[in-house]
């Protein structure tokens, strides 16, 4: 057999090279260090993230990615020991994690959608309005009008119209994953968190989900968690490469796939390890 070692290509970006460079910044990450206990998630990360493009996180499991994603919304306050030993998070130049900020208020701003679809136990029509309803937002032709312009927004209206009171739990697991994101913006956020929306779906409703991203990045800065490479090629403008809680690199996607400046960038994307 023969010694040589078998190279593995990198993917190559699908996507239109975007204009990253004009963009405006909306969330600032200095000098992040985060903790579950003792022991270091985030390692001194410092990141800048583009309003109304979308941003990939990608990176081996364990690598903090989905540490740092949980970190713009504070879903990390639910875990007892985890905390921010130093540095910041802002948003707008903001500090989210100051004593002054309503955390329901920055969870109505900065939406997410998890791994596995998590639909309530309701119909279709409760799961779009369940957001506004307890904001106090009863009037049923504005909950109407909301419910069609979510639905639409995700690509699912004319999938599920003619049946808006049946449950969710019907649904395929593609349509319970475009719910949760029509759940997520019919509270009109700014800023929407996709931790591997795709890893539980076929490839048909994959790109079904990686259509939608594409169009909602028009009205919402989106930031995505994927072990898919592939996925961040076709997907994202940006994209960070995460190893052991630190940030490796991060540029633009179709020149961090085609020309990374770090070794261990270039191994990870061409298959050497992880």
């Amino acid at each position: 057999m023969s010694n040589e070692s078998i190279s593995v290509a990198a993917p190559q970006s699908t996507r239109p090279a975007s204009d990253t460079s004009a963009a405006k910044t909306l969330i600032e990450v200095d000098n992040l260090d985060f903790y579950y206990g003792k022991k270091q998630a985030l390692c001194d990360i410092n990141l800048e993230i583009p309003e109304k493009l979308v941003t990939a996180f990608i990176g081996p499991s364990g690598c903090g990615k989905s540490t740092l994603l949980r970190c713009f919304n504070r879903m990390n306050d639910l875990v007892d020991v985890a905390h921010i030993g130093s540095g910041s998070i802002k948003i707008h130049g903001v500090d989210i994690n100051s004593k002054n900020v309503d955390v329901i208020e920055l969870r109505k701003r900065v939406g997410m959608v998890f791994q596995k679809s998590n639909p309530f136990p309701k119909s279709i029509y409760e799961n779009i309005t369940y957001g506004l309803k307890i904001r106090g937002i009863k009037k049923k032709s504005y909950l109407d009008e909301v419910v069609e312009r979510s639905l639409r927004g995700a690509a699912l209206w004319d999938e599920v119209k003619d049946r808006l009171h049946d449950s969710a739990l019907g649904m395929s697991g593609g349509q319970q994953q475009r719910l949760c994101i029509a759940r997520a913006i019919a509270v009109e956020p700014e800023i929407i968190l996709m931790d591997e929306p795709c890893s539980a779906l076929d490839p048909i409703a994959t790109a079904q989900i990686e259509e939608l991203i594409d169009e909602l990045k028009t009205d919402f800065t989106i930031v995505i968690v994927t072990h898919n490479m592939q996925q961040a090629t076709r997907v994202s403008d940006k994209t960070a490469f995460f190893y052991l809680g630190k940030l490796i690199e991060y540029d633009d996607t179709a020149r961090l796939f085609s020309n990374p400046d770090n070794k261990q960038t270039e191994d990870y994307i061409t298959g050497r390890f992880g």
